[in-house]
């Protein structure tokens, strides 16, 4: 069997490669710039409800971390579940759109524009790079476990 780095990758895969990577690492990097230093989100002066700046990033950052070994790496497999993490980060931003204002709503923005150029070329880099290794998800009537 042929190691998966030996066979050759089309420049359209590798074009995908590197908007999944462009996105992947424009938020990892976005997320404690804007949450620690540009613009740190503002809790009132409750502090019995203000949650620690630690836990925030936690949450933000934390999912993050999960597929970075298999984004480096290039794993098809990796880039194509990193789209479910790539979700909380739609979610966060639109929500954040919706309600924010200045600086937090371009923030905001660029949050969005960076999950969405994730979620494309993790996509398309998972399913061209599927094809050229040969991995495939067997269609239903194929499958010899399913019973009629």
């Amino acid at each position: 069997m042929t190691a998966p780095a030996a066979i050759p990758m089309a420049a359209d895969t590798q074009r995908y490669l590197l908007l999944g990577r462009l996105g992947y690492w424009g938020l990892w990097l976005l997320i404690p710039l804007w949450q620690i230093w540009l613009s740190p989100v503002s809790y009132g002066d409750d502090q019995a409800l203000k949650p620690s700046l630690l836990s925030t990033l936690l949450l933000l950052w934390l999912p993050l971390w999960l597929p970075m070994w298999g984004i480096i790496k290039g794993h098809a497999y990796t880039f194509a579940w990193a789209n479910f993490i790539v979700m909380l980060y739609f979610l966060h931003s639109l929500t954040n759109l919706w309600v924010s204002t200045g600086s937090y709503f371009w923030f905001s923005l660029l949050e969005l524009l960076l999950a969405c150029l994730m979620f494309y070329g993790c996509t398309y880099y998972a399913r061209n790079r599927g094809k050229e290794l040969g991995l495939k998800i067997p269609k239903l009537k194929d499958d010899p476990v399913r019973r009629n």
